[in-house]
Formats: structure tokens, sequence, C-alpha cells
């Protein structure tokens, strides 16, 4: 290994010794006693390392004899991923010490999973791209499990585990297939290796590699999993869900259509539109019945991957940027929507029963208006930023001339309205009852408070995202 392969894998590095230190540090001393400790030294480790990849990185090198790369497209990535992880671990601290949940393997298992998550947007291989994404996949397994003495915790983590190894099975026979037809597994030679014409083996390897991707970002066919996962995972879990692993998937996606097929949009464009069209309104439909705030937003996340999918179909720079600006605001919104579902409660239980949020509005208004904002930026209303991350996504498509699909994602976001406003009309003018009790400690009062401060003010110029978003996709697509 040269100075340069270890300074670029330095951040993965770094947390790897981190997790595997910190664990036989917690397993020979206070065990679940040093966990309060553990989640804020992993959050901390996260925002350090956030900063020093944002501020530090420049240029593009590929290391490791052309398995892992490092460019502008990667650190946006990693960027986002460490940022939202540190946020949910800060936030969820309280709540699983309160319930007895807080084990000292929670920050541990969700540091590897962020290790995964930062090879899989690096990879310049098929090899380092599983390698990254099993990580990932085996972290989360355990974590959606956590709770032992709950059926549906185990439940959540046993579908998840089945249906993990289903989809991984896809994208091993995805990239086997590629393999057999393209001679290599880097990126950069899977197309250049052949001459005439793509074999239809080949695109078949990418159908199938595409589908493993597609249940990781749970678009729709591939969702079956979200809904229970996230109904019967801890509600911190759920939350860690949402965010950094849907951005490490989308970002892989991007990775591996403009990286190794890069040079026939036409074909994969395709594939990707259907996905989107399909989670699209299937989330904007199935989350219409929902009674539980969790399960609506799996079925939320659902239709939400549908768009940032519309940026990558288009299959241009315009695009890529699209659907980058679109995680970065998505992730943010989830943030401050898990910091207000982890405080719902009645009689010191956890609630997530929609109905329950009745006339909350009056006992508690400044967090329904902070909730308020944060639903009409999901929804995508104007002027709160959620809108302008829907606005992007949909001229990427116009511009490139898919006038259909940016109709599909206006009509799929019409009807999603109806189920974020639904729980306004329940806050404001519900049934009279007694709503829930809202328990926050203070972090999650700052992110909930923040968050929703962020939808409004960011309309100002998006917090600077969008020239490191343009930069990230010039990188990628070349």
């Amino acid at each position: 290994m040269t100075s340069a392969d270890f300074q670029t894998i330095l951040p993965e590095i770094l947390l790897s010794g981190f997790a595997m230190a910190a664990l036989l540090l917690a397993v020979y001393t206070g065990k679940d006693k040093l966990g309060p400790m553990l989640v804020w030294a992993t959050a901390g480790l996260f925002v350090a390392l956030a900063l020093y990849i944002g501020l530090a990185g420049e240029g593009e090198r590929t290391v490791f004899s052309g398995l892992f790369t490092d460019d502008p497209f990667a650190r946006f990535a990693k960027v986002t991923i460490l940022l939202s992880a540190a946020a949910v671990l800060m936030m969820s601290q309280d709540y699983m010490s309160r319930r007895d949940l807080l084990r000292f393997e929670y920050p541990i298992l969700v540091t590897l999973a962020v290790v995964g998550m930062m090879v899989m947007v690096s990879a310049a291989d098929l090899i380092t791209l599983y390698m990254g994404l099993e990580l990932q996949s085996l972290s989360l397994y355990v974590v959606a499990a956590m709770r032992r003495d709950s059926a549906k915790s185990s439940e959540a983590g046993l579908k998840y585990f089945v249906l993990g190894a289903l989809s991984s099975g896809l994208l091993l026979y995805g990239a086997s297939l590629t393999y057999g037809y393209a001679g290599t597994t880097q990126f950069a030679g899977i197309l250049t290796t052949v001459q005439d014409g793509v074999p239809l083996g080949l695109l078949f390897g990418l159908v199938f590699m595409l589908a493993g991707l597609a249940f990781k970002v749970s678009a729709a066919p591939f969702h079956m999993w979200t809904p229970d996962v996230y109904e019967g995972s801890p509600t911190p879990v759920t939350a860690f869900f949402a965010t950094a692993p849907k951005v490490a998937a989308m970002a892989l996606i991007a990775r591996l259509v403009q990286d190794a097929f890069g040079g026939v949009p036409g074909q994969w464009g395709q594939v990707l539109a259907g996905l989107s069209v399909a989670s699209m309104f299937l989330g904007a439909v199935a989350a219409i019945g929902q009674r539980d705030i969790k399960r609506l937003m799996a079925y939320s996340s659902i239709a939400h991957m549908g768009f940032a999918l519309i940026g990558l179909a288009v299959g241009t720079a315009y695009g890529v940027q699209a659907t980058l600006i679109y995680m970065a605001i998505y992730v943010t919104m989830n943030v401050g929507t898990f910091a207000f579902i982890l405080s719902m409660e009645r009689d010191g239980r956890p609630v997530s029963d929609i109905a329950g949020l009745n006339q909350f509005a009056k006992k508690e208004p400044w967090k329904a208006l902070a909730m308020l904002v944060l639903l009409f930026s999901l929804a995508g209303v104007p002027p709160m930023v959620g809108f302008f991350g829907k606005f992007y996504v949909l001229k990427a498509a116009v511009d490139a001339g898919m006038v259909w699909l940016a109709v599909a994602g206006a009509i799929a976001s019409v009807i999603g309205a109806f189920y974020y406003l639904r729980i306004v009309y329940f806050m404001y003018f519900g049934a009279e009852q007694e709503p829930v009790e809202s328990r926050m400690a203070p972090v999650q009062w700052a992110m909930l408070a923040g968050v929703a401060l962020m939808m409004v003010l960011g309309i100002v110029n998006l917090f600077g995202i969008e020239a490191p978003a343009a930069l990230a996709a010039e990188a990628l697509v070349r």
C-alpha cells in the first residue's frame, strides 16, 4: 500500500479502527454503561470526518489498482452520509437510554454500517461494491432486531435479512454475468472491453444488479420489506434506515450506471424510469390508508426514492446534480420528522398512531408548527425547500426530453400531498381527544426546530449545496 492509497482511505481506516477499539473497550469494562458515551463519541467522530472530507479533499484519484476511487461525487455522498448518521445517533441517545434499549453495540454497528456505505460510494470495481454493500447490510440486519424482547423487532430483522440475502443474490448473479461478458470487474473497463455493440448478456447483468440495488433504496417493486421493517424496528433504527443507507445506495446506482455503463444511457435509463414511476405511484397511493406514522414514513420514503431516481434515469450531469440535491434535502427533512416521531409517547410508552395527533396543536403549538413546516416540505409545497428538490428533478427530466416522466412525477406528488396534509389536519382540526404527549430531549427539539427553520430559510440559496452537487455530478458524468 502506497502513501497515496493510505491517505485516500484514511477516513474508512479511522472509523474501522474506532469501531474495533470501542468494541474491545466496552467488552472489557462497563459494557452497556458506556452506551451513551460511545454514542456521543461516535457522532463527534462522524462530524469531524465529514469536515475533513468536505474541506481537505480535492481532485480525483483511483487507488488500490483501480478498486477504490476518491472524487467530488464520492466526497459529497460521504459528507451527507456522515452528517445524517451523526444527527440520528445524537437524537436517539435519550430515547434509547430511557427505554433501556441502548446497548453498547448500537453505535459500533452504526459505525461499521457507515464504513460500508463510504466504501460503496467510492467503489470503482464490482468486488469493492459488493464488499461495501455487505458490510452495510450485515450491520443493519442486526440493528433492526435490536429489541430482543419484542416479537415485532425480531420479525423486522428476520424479514430484512431473508429479503436482503435474496437481493444480494440477484446482485451477485448480475455481477458474475457482467464479468463473464466484459472480462473485467472494474467499472472503467466494463464497456471498453466490448468492441462491437453491447451483448445482451451484459445488459441482463446490469438489470440484475439494478434489481439488487433497487431493493436497497426500497424502490418498487422491490419495496416489500420496507413497511414491516420500518414499523418493527426501534424508532431510532427506523430513522437511521430512512437516511444514510438511502444516500449510499442511490449514489452507488449513479456510480454503477455512469462509470460502468455510461456509454449506453438509453439502455439503463428505461429501467430506472420504470422503477421511478412504480415507486412514486405505489408510495403515494399505498400511504393513504396507513394508520401508523412509521409505516406511513416507509411508503413516503418509497415515493421519495422514485423522485430521486428521475434524476438518474435522465442520464445527464444536471440529472445527477438534481438527484444529489434531492437526497440531501430528503435526508434533512427525515432527520427533523423522526426527531418528532421519537418524542411521541403516552404514559411513558412510545406510540406511533397517527390518530393520537388529534388536537396536538392546542397542547404543543410550537412543535405542531415545526412539524407542519416539515410535512409541507415533504409534500413539496412551495416555498418550502422540499419543493425545490422536486423542481430540480422534474426540470432535469423536462430538459432531457422526458416530459412524460416529469408529468408522472407531478401527478404522484399531488396524490402524495394528501397524506402529509391529513396529519396537519389531525394536529389542528382533528376530533376532540387527549393528544399524545411529546417529551423531547434538548437535542431532539434542536433537530426539529433547526430542520424546520432550514426548510424555510433554505429557499434563499439552498445553503450553498448547488455548487458542490454540480461539481460532484460533473466528476461522475464525463
